[in-house]
């Protein structure tokens, strides 16, 4: 198979679909990998070092998408992208379509097989290929908040961890997954007095058991959100329905009960946000200030830590590509039930409920693409 890996071209995206080191592991399966000039600049890999793993080296996008069997990516195609898409092709990246009709309606049209990441999903019920992008940004998240809690940059001028005599800020975690747990590490170890907020008791006890008395659980109702979200000083919501659009836990009423310059930044932006204030915003001009509350949305947040994140994300998609290449993409997901969850888009057709559900799209059984 010929696997194609174009530059990322969101604002700020630096991550790239496979490394060097991946490349490599492609070629030895006896797959041929062409990759953008210049798309591994943002993990510090020059296009020498995919040749000597492998790669060719294509000079334009356009020369990708015109040949590969298979287009492997970080981030969600845009829309130059998707209009080169194919029937014949695959496309194997981060969708998250739910909140973003423009992108499902061009996929539909395209009549191409997409795969989405975040809808992978594993043998315990995890979503593998999203979770090391949730444990990013869930981290960053916290470093995030500190920073635009600075006066200087908008906020209320306090320091998250306080000093002695004087007390820390007050951190609440709306979600206790991926995203919540990695942001209670961070701001517990930044000395922070932090609550998450959960429905599930058993992932409320999980973080308890992990954590230890100095994490604040708290069960999820709509007294409780009012609650903490009214004396908080960062709010972070890492809320998630697989393929769905994120939870409204976050109303406009909401701010107008909480602090001046207190921060929300809202990891769940890239399902729509958990908060409904929330609109997509880039590392160009990550925030935006309503009723006084400084938002914080940037939909692509690991892209922010191109090294980190891509061999993270190489960690857990490679064994997928492997398996789409090495046996087709239609044998690879009748092998995987786990794989075949990915399936969103095949010829013209919604092939995952969620998102079907969430844009008014007809719904068609990821059975009937496999026959």
């Amino acid at each position: 198979m010929l696997i194609g890996v174009p530059r990322e071209i969101k604002t700020r995206e630096y991550r790239v679909g496979l490394t060097p080191s991946s490349v490599r592991e492609a070629t030895a399966h006896g797959h041929k990998v062409l990759v953008e000039t210049k798309a591994g600049e943002g993990i510090g890999a020059a296009d020498a070092d995919y040749e000597r793993a492998g790669a060719t080296i294509a000079k334009t996008a356009a020369e990708i998408f015109q040949t590969a069997d298979m287009i492997v990516k970080v981030k969600e195609p845009q829309a130059a992208e998707r209009r080169m898409l194919r029937r014949d092709q695959v496309l194997f990246t981060y969708l998250h379509l739910a909140p973003d009709a423009a992108q499902t309606t061009d996929l539909i049209a395209s009549g191409a097989t997409c795969i989405a990441y975040e809808t992978v999903t594993s043998a315990i019920g995890g979503l593998p290929l999203l979770a090391p992008m949730s444990e990013v940004a869930g981290r960053m998240a916290v470093q995030a908040g500190a920073y635009f809690l600075e006066k200087a940059h908008g906020g209320i001028g306090i320091l998250l961890g306080g000093v002695p005599g004087v007390a820390p800020a007050k951190v609440v975690v709306l979600g206790g997954g991926v995203v919540g747990t990695h942001a209670v590490d961070v701001a517990l170890g930044m000395g922070a007095n932090v609550h998450v907020i959960d429905r599930s008791v058993d992932a409320l006890r999980r973080l308890w058991v992990q954590f230890g008395r100095g994490l604040n659980t708290v069960y999820s109702t709509r007294d409780a959100i009012d609650h903490h979200l009214s004396d908080a000083d960062l709010v972070i919501g890492g809320v998630l329905i697989p393929g769905a659009s994120a939870p409204k836990l976050i109303t406009r009423a909401h701010l107008k009960t909480m602090k001046p310059g207190s921060v929300i930044v809202d990891v769940a932006i890239d399902q729509g946000g958990c908060a409904e204030t929330s609109k997509a915003t880039t590392h160009d001009e990550p925030t935006y200030v309503v009723d006084g509350v400084i938002h914080y949305c940037v939909a692509n947040m690991p892209g922010g830590v191109p090294k980190t994140s891509t061999h993270a994300l190489n960690n857990a998609t490679l064994p997928f590509v492997l398996a789409l290449a090495d046996k087709g993409w239609k044998a690879a997901l009748k092998d995987d039930p786990h794989l075949r969850n990915g399936l969103n888009v095949w010829n013209g057709k919604i092939t995952y409920e969620a998102v079907a559900k969430a844009l008014g799209h007809e719904f068609v059984p990821v059975a009937l693409a496999l026959g």
